[in-house]
């Protein structure tokens, strides 16, 4: 089993739980997140939904084994699945994040309502390094949150954002140590259960009205860039260097695109 369903004084915990592959999402693995979103979503006993991943990790972002061998093509793909259903759930949803966040483990944090990361945590969007772009509004709402300046140097170099950086700059609510993390999330989930859920989720939905057709707009179009470039030589030379595990040379493929 690599993502763990369960409920416990209110709060649903939904865990990514596949360590020897440094928590790497398939499309199995979107689809069972899916499942879990959607049951919490209709459990009249859940207030609140814990997202976390294994101590050490949250989530390397996607297998690439398994992106290359079963390419997503059309627009209903697990990860967009999956990112609707976070997107669209009205239970707040409180971030557990044990280590790295990588790719689609930081752009997930985006649509969560509380975020909570252990101490030595890295936020890394390699997106741009893979061939690829930024991913379901990841290139408006990081921006939005930590300024051009930041986002530019987090989307188009990769440089990772640390955990004490990340409060700092409003993409997290704190840091902790590392082995206190998941129950200070767990903690504040249950806090939900002493409110009125009703209040709760409209005010949810109301925090997110305001930009949500841009947010829209902007996943669509990034969906159109992102697909449109992975099957391209950019992407190709990406890939390939990974799993021959050297450097890419994005300037033999040039003129390519």
């Amino acid at each position: 089993m690599t993502i763990r369903y369960s409920v416990e004084n209110g709060v649903a915990l939904l865990e990514i739980a596949r360590p020897e592959k440094r928590n790497a999402l398939t499309q199995p693995m979107y689809a069972a997140l899916v499942a879990g979103l959607d049951a919490a979503a209709v459990n009249d006993s859940v207030n609140a939904i814990v997202v976390t991943g294994q101590p050490g990790i949250f989530t390397a972002g996607n297998d690439l084994a398994d992106f290359v061998a079963a390419p997503p093509a059309g627009v209903d793909i697990p990860a967009r699945g999956f990112m609707t259903a976070l997107m669209q759930v009205d239970k707040p949803v409180v971030a557990a994040v044990t280590g790295p966040a990588i790719g689609i483990g930081v752009t997930l944090l985006l649509h969560c309502d509380l975020v909570f990361l252990a101490a030595g945590a890295t936020l890394s969007m390699p997106f741009v390094s893979l061939g690829l772009v930024p991913e379901f509004a990841s290139s408006l709402l990081l921006a939005q949150r930590i300024g051009h300046a930041r986002a530019a140097a987090a989307l188009l170099l990769g440089d990772p954002i640390t955990a004490d950086e990340a409060v700092r700059l409003g993409l997290a609510n704190a840091v902790l140590p590392a082995g206190e993390v998941l129950a200070h999330a767990c903690a504040q989930a249950a806090r939900f259960n002493a409110l009125p859920p009703e209040g709760v989720q409209a005010s949810k939905r109301l925090m997110k009205r305001a930009q949500a057709r841009l947010v829209e707009e902007t996943i669509a179009e990034e969906f159109k860039v992102f697909y449109g470039r992975l099957g391209g030589p950019e992407a190709r030379e990406a890939v390939v260097a990974f799993f021959e595990k050297r450097a890419p040379d994005f300037a033999r493929v040039r003129g390519n695109g």
